[in-house]
């Protein structure tokens, strides 16, 4: 019975998550139009960008694209998941450099591209040898794609061990 109230709970957590995540990216209209935010936590000061507001409105355009598709990729069961890495990458490159770099306003995002090569040129093959695995198997077996993709896909793992499969 626990771990079935592990599921609904986590299962809970990650629909309330998705749900919100309108509420969030409209978060930057509570932040005012003027280049010093001060809150009773912390004080922004925008440097490149117009004022704070714009400032948070780039950075919620990069967060809640980058928080959809990590929980994708944790949540997804299908062969071909590891695809998703390619947006999670792209995303947090682009919210890091947001974070870094807020002096140019004017970034160039085609320079994303070359830092996504080495990501791509791993995920990419990898991707196709498992696809290249299951039509072996689906022409010596005689199994539907369905049933071969069944059994391609993972088993559920806690968050915490499919993390750790990749560091």
């Amino acid at each position: 019975m626990g771990g079935v109230n592990r599921k609904i709970v986590k299962g809970t957590i990650i629909a309330t998550l998705i749900a919100v995540t309108p509420y969030i990216f409209y978060l930057h209209e509570s932040v005012p139009d003027t280049k010093v935010w001060n809150t009773f936590l912390f004080t922004y000061e925008s440097k490149g960008y117009e004022n704070a507001n714009l400032a948070m409105w780039f950075y919620t355009m990069k967060a809640v694209p980058l928080l959809l598709t990590t929980i994708w990729f944790f949540t997804c069961r299908h062969w071909w998941y590891h695809a998703i890495i390619v947006p999670i990458c792209m995303y947090s490159f682009q919210l890091t450099t947001a974070f870094l770099d807020e002096t140019d306003i004017g970034f160039d995002d085609k320079l994303i591209l070359f830092y996504l090569v080495p990501v791509m040129a791993v995920v990419i093959p990898s991707i196709y040898l498992v696809r290249a695995k299951m039509f072996n198997k689906l022409n010596d077996a005689n199994k539907t794609m369905e049933e071969l993709e069944e059994e391609f896909k993972l088993k559920p793992k806690s968050f915490f061990k499919r993390f750790s499969d990749y560091f």
